[in-house]
């Protein structure tokens, strides 16, 4: 009897065995089960970090374009952790000796401190036998941070000039993202040794990625000529997607050109473009501490130097680079935080050209212009309104109010043949034409606008979280 029992009492300690190995075979699989799903979450919480968490613009190119290489450019870019974590946020560039820099900054009377100081330096006599160099970071504006923000801006642009071998008064900064927060420029310091070291001349493409903050697409665009004996080529980057109504260029563009021309005469050519272009775009109506446009010309091109703007060579130099500049702007309306549509303002017969603009910006600003046309509501009505608000000379029996082709109002009437059918079909298209005649002058100006959505808030309301 006892044998008996000594043997179930081992058949049940082998069952107990089994049964613990069969629970613990469980808390395995439910410990691998847990284990994916937190590595799930990271990895998801680190692409979250990484990518812009805003949905690409419906409104963007297909794809960044194949930029040519600008012989005596050269650009880096790489992760500061300034604000963002994992992903790219600073971008350097290295200009050869003999490169020309010119300039365009806001007007704002809070500019940031790398906007003060890139006044300051160009304000100089340059001598471009030193070579220069261009450092951004996003994430953090340095404006409105007292003494601190030009002790930031020393620092930074100190420690390329000594990574570089360039003198501190050719090292050119910017800055964007947070008004407010002290820049923590030894971050930006701690990378410029690896940034130095990756420097590459097909390294734009990275470089537009690396400046930007809300926007949803990085931004480029390029044109080539034949000079006088070789090509020129022009390349160009940006970034913005809110805060724009610019008063002097966008948030940030830096262009680069291997033609000859002197730093007087590439400034001249520079200002000379603004208006059309930078100058006449708005997102939201709100200028930036920090717009920025930096123009440098290598001189490396085979091509004649440029030395009259009256010469055929200057004035292709001058098309083509209208086109690169206009074609940068109008990226970053497409990228108005929150857009659907593109809209461009028309404005003729204004008494002078002025006055054309005060009109266009107007209708081109109005929240109640912009949202219809979100709306897709040919609401015309809100055009007469923005005319009317503008400050410009206008006479209400002398206006036309055209939607693409369509006349919809005149004379100080809305137009005897007025399809409203016609015109909420062509309120649905992403690409829309406001025309505006006072029927008063010659004077006109077009201008570039985006909607207004509810996308807009939600980008804008937690920006700083």
């Amino acid at each position: 009897m006892a044998k008996t029992e000594g043997k179930k009492s081992r058949l049940s300690d082998a069952e107990k065995l089994k049964a613990l190995k069969k629970k613990l075979k469980k808390l395995k699989a439910a410990f691998k089960e847990t284990a994916a799903s937190l590595e799930s979450r990271a990895g998801a919480a680190v692409a979250a970090a990484v990518e812009p968490k805003n949905p690409v613009s419906p409104l963007a190119p297909a794809r960044f374009p194949d930029l040519p290489v600008i012989e005596g450019a050269e650009f880096a870019s790489g992760a500061a952790g300034v604000k963002y974590q994992g992903r790219t946020d600073v971008m350097l560039v290295r200009l050869a000796p003999g490169t020309a820099v010119a300039g365009a900054f806001t007007r704002s009377s809070t500019r940031a401190a790398c906007v003060l100081d890139c006044q300051a330096k160009l304000a100089l006599d340059q001598d471009a036998s030193q070579g220069a160099a261009i450092i951004v970071n996003s994430g953090n504006a340095n404006a409105f941070t007292g003494r601190n923000g030009q002790e930031a801006v020393d620092t930074v642009t100190g420690g390329v000039a000594d990574a570089l071998g360039v003198p501190r008064e050719r090292v050119f900064s910017s800055s964007t993202g947070v008004i407010g927060e002290p820049l923590p420029a030894e971050r930006i310091t701690a990378v410029i040794g690896d940034l130095a070291a990756s420097l590459d001349a097909g390294g734009a493409a990275g470089a537009a990625r690396a400046i930007m903050t809300t926007d949803t697409f990085p931004k480029g665009a390029a044109a080539s000529f034949d000079g006088d004996g070789g090509t020129i080529n022009i390349v160009g980057i940006a970034k913005g997607s809110g805060m724009i109504a610019p008063d002097m260029a966008t948030m940030l563009v830096y262009v680069f050109t291997d033609a000859q021309i002197a730093p007087t005469l590439l400034q001249r050519m520079l200002s000379a473009r603004l208006d059309q272009s930078f100058n006449a775009i708005t997102v939201d109506s709100d200028t930036s501490t920090s717009d920025a446009l930096i123009l440098a010309a290598t001189g490396k091109s085979a091509a004649a130097p440029i030395t009259d703007l009256r010469s055929a060579p200057a004035r292709a130099f001058g098309k083509a680079l209208s086109q690169v500049m206009l074609d940068l702007a109008q990226q970053v309306v497409k990228d108005g935080e929150g857009a659907t549509k593109f809209i461009e303002v028309q404005v003729t017969g204004a008494p002078s050209d002025a006055d054309a603009h005060r009109v266009a910006m107007a209708i081109a600003n109005s929240p109640l212009v912009k949202t219809a046309v979100a709306g897709e509501d040919a609401n015309w009505g809100r055009v007469v309104m923005a005319v009317g608000k503008s400050g410009a000379q206008a006479d209400r029996d002398r206006l036309t109010i055209r939607f693409g082709d369509m006349v919809l109002a005149q004379n100080g009437w809305r137009a005897p043949d007025y399809d409203e059918a016609q015109a909420s079909a062509y309120m649905k298209r992403d690409h829309l034409v406001i025309g505006v005649d006072l029927g008063l002058g010659k004077g006109r100006r077009t201008v570039w606008t985006c909607d207004l959505t509810h996308g807009y808030i939600d980008i804008n309301a937690d920006y700083r979280s």
